[in-house]
């Protein structure tokens, strides 16, 4: 049984959502504010998380920044009436796997919740370090080195150096890397990818080791 965390400032929605999500089978926890929905997932327990964009004090967005900051890596959707391609933008880029505009259908919700659940990788033993091109990335306490000294990245920006770098010498699509860097089947139609190399690029400095192949992808070419 999967645990799905509600978190909207509204009960109408908290009290659909609790009732749907259990006819599913789902364990059910919800907050009303970013506060208490951190407060919950700093206990565990908590395998996916439904989270409303604008609420009263901590909204969604600085949900995700302190999830990215913790390192929490718990999947989360993001509810909001915000239709913006900028506010889309943000969420996925501080780790959100989907956005679902409101209102939305249940039905198409749930959907997507039990997708995003099953989709999970089951994890696999591997080894701790990957080194190229002069980079060290312990997979165990999620840092990185750079030539003898550690490089400050966000939890995207890690995986997405991982990704690349076990893929070495190989292209990696840009859809690819939407699908199983952000966890997306579907291009949000914004550059989020772009600008998560870019940033990477620049704390890699000066001379990182990713090429951009035009109009296909990239390819992390370290020795």
């Amino acid at each position: 049984m999967s645990t799905v965390m509600v978190v909207d400032d509204e009960e109408r929605i908290r009290s659909l959502l609790s009732r749907s999500l259990s006819t599913e089978g789902h364990s059910v926890v919800s907050a009303a504010d970013g506060q208490g929905a951190m407060e919950r997932l700093s206990r565990g327990g908590v395998d996916l998380v439904l989270l409303d964009l604008v609420m009263p004090g901590s909204g969604g967005l600085g949900v995700l920044a302190t999830m990215q900051d913790r390192g929490d890596t718990t999947p989360v959707i993001v509810l909001s009436a915000v239709s913006e391609v900028g506010a889309r933008v943000q969420a996925l880029d501080r780790g959100a796997v989907d956005f679902v505009g409101k209102p939305f259908h249940t039905a198409e919700l749930i959907a997507r919740v039990r997708r995003h659940l099953t989709s999970r990788p089951a994890p696999q033993r591997e080894h701790r370090f990957l080194e190229a091109g002069g980079i060290r990335l312990d997979l165990d306490r999620r840092r990185v080195e750079l030539g003898g000294r550690e490089v400050g990245l966000t939890e995207r920006e890690f995986s997405l150096l991982a990704h690349l770098m076990r893929r070495r010498g190989d292209v990696c699509r840009r859809d690819e890397l939407l699908h199983d860097v952000w966890g997306l089947d579907f291009d949000p139609g914004s550059n989020v990818v772009e600008v998560c190399v870019r940033r990477l690029r620049h704390k890699l400095a000066p001379n990182p080791p990713i090429e951009t192949i035009r109009r296909v992808g990239y390819c992390f070419y370290g020795r």
